[in-house]
């Protein structure tokens, strides 16, 4: 009698696992036109939308550099083998190694106050920051800006949610 309801605990259990494994794996496929880390859509963000191939062969669809920063800080033993970006203005996916940067100007940023832009060309940055300001930068330039701008960056998208929770109750 041991032995049957050892086999059927284990069977009970092995199910339980799989079926945790299927729902989770299905959530996150169901989603990837999310960002992974706070759920914005990629179809409102795909001027700013990051795309993180890690050496793993696992992929990360993020809303931003700020949510691609947090991708690179939580997993550190997992570096990322390519990152594309959207083109600020046709939405198109491009090397964030090779995209024109803009760090700055007039317009909002997404998940930031310090904007920080990719073009596909020098052209289209330079008559970015002509109209609305800003500086040309490299990819390292605005990682580097992202992780110092992370702890206030945070707290003003927490008072916005904040915000948000107050305004819907």
């Amino acid at each position: 009698m041991n032995k049957k309801r050892f086999v059927f605990c284990s069977g009970f259990v092995v199910a339980v696992v799989l079926a945790v494994a299927v729902v989770g794996a299905n959530f996150v496929f169901a989603d990837e036109n999310s960002c992974a880390y706070c759920g914005m859509k990629k179809a409102m963000f795909g001027h700013s939308w990051v795309t993180v191939k890690h050496e793993d062969g696992s992929v990360v669809g993020v809303c931003s550099v700020h949510c691609a920063a947090i991708d690179m800080a939580l997993n550190i033993d997992k570096p990322a083998e390519t990152i594309t970006v959207g083109d600020y203005n046709s939405k198109k996916q491009i090397e964030a190694d090779t995209a024109y940067w803009v760090i700055g100007g007039d317009k909002m940023g997404v998940m930031t106050t310090r904007a920080k832009w990719a073009f596909d060309s020098k052209e289209s940055a330079d008559g970015f920051i002509k109209q609305h300001g800003g500086r040309p930068a490299t990819f390292e330039d605005v990682m580097k800006a992202t992780f110092e701008d992370m702890y206030e960056d945070t707290l003003m998208i927490q008072k916005k949610r904040k915000m948000m929770k107050m305004k819907h109750k």
